[in-house]
C-alpha cells in the first residue's frame, strides 16, 4: 500500500510540474501532507504568477546549498576566497610579480588561522602552493606559526603534505630542529599511514648524521632513551651491536615489535623502511628472515589503493588527470621501490629466497610493467636476476620475453635496457655491469643460505677470480673484461642448469631470431652507437658458450649487413665504420673473437684495400688481422698487410711485435 502511494505520489507532481490540475485517486490525509510540501507553480496564463523554470530551481537548490554551507563551515567565504587566487597563482603563464602579489594577498588572509587552514582538503592546498612560490621570510614565518604543530599535523591526511613541503624547503637550522624533535616517535610515525611518508621525507634529505639518528632508535630501547649513544659514524646495525656492546636478542626482539606493525599495514613504500628492513635480515635467525619475506611478498606484488592521502573513485568517468593517478597506482608495489639501491635488494631476497610460488606470484604481477622495469637503472638488475634464477622458462618466456621481444629497437639502444638482453648472451659481465652492480646482484639473506650454498658460492667466486687473473696474464682481446660466473645467482630451490635455461629463453622463444632482424636493421646505427655496439657484438659472436647455435644462418646474415656497411666508400654524409670511434672498435673485436666474421669482412670489404685504411682508427680493424689467434684468418691478410707493414704505412701493436722479436 505505501508503494503504491508513493507512485501516485509521483504521478501527481509530474501533472502538476505540467500544468494540469491533479486528481488525487483515493488522496486522504497522505495526499493533504504532500500538497503542503510542495509549492506548486500557478497555471500558465492565470493569477498573474511566473512558472518556476528548470534554471530558478537549480538556483534556489544553489543557494540553499550554499546557505547550509555557509552554517556548517565557519570559514567557508575563506575558502572561497583562496580558491579563486590558487586557481590563479598555480597558472603556468603568470608572472612572479604577480604570483607573489597573490600568495601575499592569499597569506594575509590566513594569517592566524593556519592550523585550521592545513587539516581542510581545500585550503591545504592552497597553503601548500603559497609555502612553494612565496619568499623565505614568508615561510620562515609559517614554520614559526606551525611548529609546535608539525608532528600533529604530520598524522592528519591533508596536513600531510604541507608538513612534506615545509620539510623540503626549511632551511638548515629549522630542519635539524625537526629532526631534533621527531627523536623518540620515528617508530610510531613510521607504524602510521600517514606519519610514515613525512619520516621518510626527512630521511631522504637529512645527512649521514641525522640519518643515522633516526635509524638507530629502530634498534633498541636504549638508543632511543639516550640520544647521545645514537653519535657515531656508521649506522650498520651489526657494528652497532659490537660498538655499544648490546644484546643482539634483545635487539632482534625490540626491532620485531616495530618491524610487524609496518609489515602488517603494509606501509612498505619508503626508502628508510628498505633500510631498516635489509639491517634486520642481517641479524634474523632463519625463522623470523623467511617470515619477514613472507609478509613482504604479497605488499610488493600488489598496488596501492591510496593516493595523495584520497581514496580512489569509484566514478568510471574521471578527469584525465585522476585516472593517471588511478593507473600509478595499479602497478605493483615492487615497481615502485626500484628507484633506489635498498628497494632492489630487498625485492632481490623476496625473488631469490621465495618459495617458486612467490616467483610466480611475482613474475605475474609484472604483467604490463616489464618495460618500466627494464629502462630503470635497479629495475633493469632485477630483470637481470629474474632471468638468471627463475628455472620455469614457459612462464618467464609469456610474461617477460614476449614484453621485451616487441619492444626490441628500444631496448637495443638503451642503456639499462639492453642489459637484461646482455644478460642473456653473456651473463654477469663485468664490461657490461659495474662492481657495484654485481655486488646487489649478489646480494641474499645470510640466515637462508645453506652451508653448502654458501661454500659452492665462495668456490665459484674464487674460481672466476683466478680465471681473470689467469687471462690478464695471457693478454687476452680484452684485459678489462671479467666475467663472473652466472652460478652465484642461484635461487634457493633453483635446480635448472644455467645454460639451458638461457638457451630456451632465447631458441624456444621469438626472443633470438627478432634480435637477429633488428641487429640487422639497424646495423649501421647499433655499429655508431656506444651501448647498441654491444648488443651487436654479442649476437654477432654467438654468444657467450655459443648460446645461439642454430641460427647460424641468421647470424652468417649480420656479418654480410656488417661487411656491407664497411665496404660503402668513404663520404662525408656519415662516417665510415673503419673510421668511427664506437665501430672501428667493436669491428677490431669482432675480428679477434669470430673467425668467420673476419673471413666476411675480409672478402666483401677489405681485400684488396687495405692501404686506404691504414691510418687512424681504421689502422686498428686492419692491425687486428695480424693480430688474430686463428691462423685462418692470419692466412687471410698476411701476404698484403705484411707489404704494408714492411713499408712503415702500417703498425704492429707493441705485444705482437716483441712476440715476433
Amino acid at each position: 500500500m505505501a508503494g503504491g502511494a508513493d507512485v501516485q505520489g509521483g504521478n501527481k507532481r509530474k501533472r502538476d510540474a505540467a500544468g494540469k490540475p491533479s486528481s488525487g485517486k483515493g488522496g486522504g490525509d497522505g495526499g493533504t501532507k504532500r500538497n503542503k510540501s510542495y509549492d506548486a507553480p500557478a497555471p500558465r496564463g492565470g493569477g498573474g504568477g511566473h512558472p518556476v523554470t528548470a534554471r530558478d530551481k537549480r538556483v534556489a537548490a544553489k543557494e540553499m546549498s550554499e546557505s547550509r554551507k555557509m552554517k556548517r563551515k565557519p570559514n567557508y567565504n575563506l575558502e572561497k576566497e583562496l580558491t579563486v587566487l590558487w586557481e590563479k597563482m598555480r597558472c603556468h603563464d603568470v608572472s612572479k610579480e604577480n604570483r607573489s602579489k597573490l600568495v601575499t594577498e592569499a597569506l594575509r588572509k590566513m594569517d592566524g588561522k593556519y592550523m585550521e587552514i592545513a587539516g581542510n582538503h581545500v585550503t591545504a592546498r592552497v597553503l601548500q602552493t603559497c609555502v612553494k612560490w612565496c619568499s623565505q621570510p614568508e615561510r620562515d614565518a609559517i614554520f614559526v606559526a606551525l611548529q609546535p604543530h608539525l608532528l600533529a599535523l604530520s598524522r592528519q591526511k591533508y596536513a600531510v603534505f604541507l608538513v612534506k613541503k615545509l620539510v623540503k624547503l626549511a632551511t638548515k637550522k629549522q630542519f635539524a630542529w625537526f629532526i631534533s624533535s621527531v627523536h623518540g616517535k620515528v617508530a610510531s610515525l613510521l607504524r602510521h599511514t600517514i606519519g610514515a611518508a613525512v619520516v621518510d621525507c626527512a630521511f631522504q634529505r637529512a645527512t649521514p648524521p641525522q640519518r643515522r639518528s633516526l635509524l638507530l632508535e629502530l634498534y633498541s630501547t636504549e638508543l632511543q632513551l639516550f640520544k647521545d649513544l645514537t653519535e657515531q659514524k656508521s649506522c650498520s646495525l651489526v657494528e652497532t651491536i659490537s660498538k655499544l656492546g648490546l644484546q643482539k636478542s634483545s635487539v632482534r626482539q625490540y626491532m620485531t615489535t616495530i618491524i610487524q606493525p609496518i609489515l602488517e599495514k603494509g606501509i612498505v613504500e619508503y626508502s628508510i623502511v628498505h633500510t631498516v628492513l635489509l639491517e634486520y635480515l642481517t641479524i634474523a635467525d632463519k625463522t623470523s628472515a623467511s617470515d619477514v619475506i613472507r609478509q613482504l611478498i604479497p605488499h610488493l606484488t600488489q598496488g596501492s589503493a591510496v593516493i595523495d592521502g584520497d581514496e580512489l573513485s569509484a566514478v568510471p568517468e574521471v578527469p584525465t588527470k585522476t585516472k593517471a593517478k588511478k593507473k600509478r597506482s595499479s602497478e605493483p608495489l615492487l615497481i615502485r621501490i626500484m628507484h633506489t639501491r635498498e628497494g632492489l635488494k630487498l625485492g632481490l631476497a623476496c625473488l631469490k629466497h621465495g618459495s617458486a610460488k612467490d616467483r610466480k606470484k611475482i613474475i605475474k604481477s609484472l604483467k604490463g610493467h616489464i618495460m618500466k622495469l627494464a629502462t630503470n637503472d635497479y629495475g633493469c638488475l632485477f630483470l637481470v636476476c629474474l632471468l638468471s634464477i627463475v628455472d620455469d622458462t614457459k612462464l618467464v618466456t609469456k610474461q617477460v620475453i614476449q614484453e621485451l621481444t616487441k619492444q626490441l629497437k628500444q631496448l637495443v639502444f638503451d642503456k639499462n635496457g639492453r642489459r637484461p638482453l646482455l644478460q642473456l648472451l653473456r651473463p654477469l659481465c663485468s664490461r657490461y655491469l659495474t662492481p657495484t652492480d654485481l655486488a646487489c646482484l649478489n646480494y641474499s639473506v645470510h640466515s637462508l643460505i645453506s652451508k653448502d650454498e654458501a661454500s659452492e658460492s665462495a668456490t665459484v667466486n674464487l674460481e672466476s677470480k683466478l680465471d681473470a687473473v689467469a687471462d690478464k696474464e695471457q693478454g687476452g682481446s680484452d684485459d678489462k673484461e671479467h666475467v663472473v660466473s652466472a652460478d652465484t645467482l642461484v635461487a634457493s630451490d633453483s635446480k635448472k642448469d644455467p645454460f639451458q635455461r638461457r638457451h630456451e629463453l632465447l631458441m624456444k622463444s621469438d626472443l633470438a631470431e627478432t634480435l637477429i632482424k633488428t641487429c640487422v636493421e639497424n646495423v649501421g646505427e647499433l655499429l655508431r652507437t656506444n651501448f647498441g655496439k654491444d648488443v651487436l657484438y654479442e649476437v654477432a659472436v654467438g654468444g657467450k658458450d655459443n648460446v645461439l647455435e642454430g641460427i647460424t644462418e641468421q647470424i652468417h646474415l649480420l656479418h654480410d649487413a656488417i661487411a656491407s656497411d664497411a665496404a660503402r666508400p668513404k663520404s662525408e654524409d656519415i662516417e665510415h665504420a673503419f673510421e668511427n670511434f664506437h665501430s672501428s672498435r667493436v669491428i677490431r673485436k669482432m675480428i679477434l673473437d669470430c673467425p668467420a666474421f673476419a673471413a666476411t669482412l675480409w672478402e666483401k670489404a677489405l681485400e684488396g684495400k687495405c692501404k686506404l685504411y691504414a691510418d687512424g682508427y681504421s689502422s686498428k680493424v686492419v692491425a687486428a688481422y695480424l693480430e688474430s689467434s686463428d691462423s685462418k684468418v692470419k692466412d687471410l691478410a698476411k701476404s698484403e698487410l705484411q707489404l704494408l707493414v714492411d713499408g712503415g704505412k702500417l703498425k704492429i701493436p707493441d705485444h705482437k711485435a716483441a712476440e715476433k722479436k
